[in-house]
Order: C-alpha cells, then structure tokens, then sequence
C-alpha cells in the first residue's frame, strides 16, 4: 500500500491541467457537499478523483473510447466495481471545454447512488 501512496503523492504534484480544473470546482466540498480525495489508492489502482462517502470514481484524462484504450481499462474498471465504485470517464476536452456539464454528470451520479 506505501508504494500506491507515495505514488499518489507524485501524481498530485504532476497533475494535468485538467485535473487542476476540475479539482478546484470538487474540492473543499463545493460539489453539492460532497467530499472529494484526489490521486487516491484504492485497490491496486491510483484514481484521479473520488468520493468515499458517495462510492463515486471520476476518472479525468485521455478519451478512453479507442478500442485499445478501452481493452487496456477493462481490468481497472472491474476491480474498481468490485470494490463498490461507479467509474465514470470524462475526457480532458470535457473538462476544458463544457466543465459544468462534467460537474452535472458527476452531481446526478451521486444523487443516484
């Protein structure tokens, strides 16, 4: 689990210009008072975002929709269902580009847990 965490920790001082987006409209429970972590183990995975008390991963990067792209996460996803999470996947456009339309698909998630 150490090597997880010290991963976490250089993957929050790397962060995309994305995440550092998204993260200033999640954190500090501006989300509807939800309570985000960012770059947080779970399982044998390091996650972007995520809400303990919702059971809610949001994943924050590339697309994920290539065929490739989505064989290489099917695994990920799994294990982190398994652990009781819903992972969603926005791409970094989204972010950039329609931010409150992510935050909407992140809100209605949650109420719907």
């Amino acid at each position: 689990m150490e090597r997880f965490e010290s991963r976490a920790r250089r993957l929050r001082e790397w962060q995309t210009s994305a995440e550092a987006k998204l993260w200033q409209a999640l954190r500090n429970r501006q989300l509807a008072h939800w309570k985000f972590r960012r770059q947080h183990p779970v399982d044998r995975y390091v996650v972007d975002f995520v809400t303990l008390d919702g059971r809610l991963i949001e994943v924050d990067g590339v697309t994920h929709s290539s065929p490739t792209e989505i064989e290489r996460d099917e695994p990920r996803t799994k294990a982190l269902e398994a652990c009781g999470f819903l992972v969603l996947r926005v791409s970094k456009t989204d972010v950039h580009e329609n931010l409150e339309g992510v935050l909407e698909l992140i809100r209605t998630s949650l109420r719907f847990e």
